[in-house]
C-alpha cells in the first residue's frame, strides 16, 4: 500500500511514477494471497453461503462439512500441479518480470508450494472434524472473539 500510495504522490507531484510499481504491486499481491490461503482455509475462514444450513441437523452439517474440506483439499492439489508444472517452465525458458527482471518462477514455486499446502491443510479439517469435532469449532469461535 505504500509503494501505491508514493507512486501516485510521486505521479502526481513531481510527474515522475515509480517505474515498476505495478510489476511490483502484481508480485506483491500473489505473495498476500496465496501466503494467507493455508492460514484462511484453516481458520474457515472463506466466504459462506449458508442459505440451506437450517435444513442440516448438526450431523448432517458435520458430515457435509467434512466432505466439503476432504474434496477442496483433494481438488486443489491438481492446480497446485499445474502451477508447478509452469514455475519448471518458467525456469527452463528464463522468464523474467519486465522491468525488475526478476525470474518469474521463483513466484510460480511460491504459489504452487503454498497451494499445495492449502490441500494439506484443507484434508487436516476434514480429519480433524472427524477425530475431534468440537476442536474446530472452539478454533472458529476463538479467532471470530479475538477479531471482534
Amino acid at each position: 500500500m505504500i509503494m501505491t500510495f508514493m507512486d501516485v504522490v510521486l505521479r502526481s507531484t513531481i510527474d515522475s511514477p515509480i517505474s515498476a510499481a505495478t510489476e511490483l504491486t502484481r508480485l506483491f499481491m500473489a505473495i498476500v494471497v496465496f501466503a494467507s490461503l493455508p492460514v484462511i482455509s484453516w481458520r474457515g475462514d472463506h466466504i459462506i453461503v449458508d442459505l440451506l444450513d437450517p435444513l442440516f441437523s448438526a450431523r448432517a452439517a458435520l458430515l457435509r462439512d467434512t466432505l466439503v474440506d476432504s474434496l477442496a483439499g483433494l481438488m486443489i492439489f491438481w492446480p497446485a500441479y499445474r502451477v508447478f508444472e509452469l514455475a519448471e517452465r518458467a525456469k527452463q525458458y528464463g522468464d523474467i518480470t519486465e522491468y525488475l527482471h526478476i525470474p518469474q518462477f521463483y513466484i510460480a514455486y511460491f504459489i504452487a508450494f503454498s497451494t499445495f499446502v492449502t490441500g494439506l491443510v484443507l484434508i487436516l479439517r476434514a480429519v480433524v472434524r472427524v477425530v475431534a469435532p468440537g476442536y474446530l469449532s472452539s478454533v472458529e469461535n476463538h479467532e471470530a472473539l479475538r477479531d471482534a
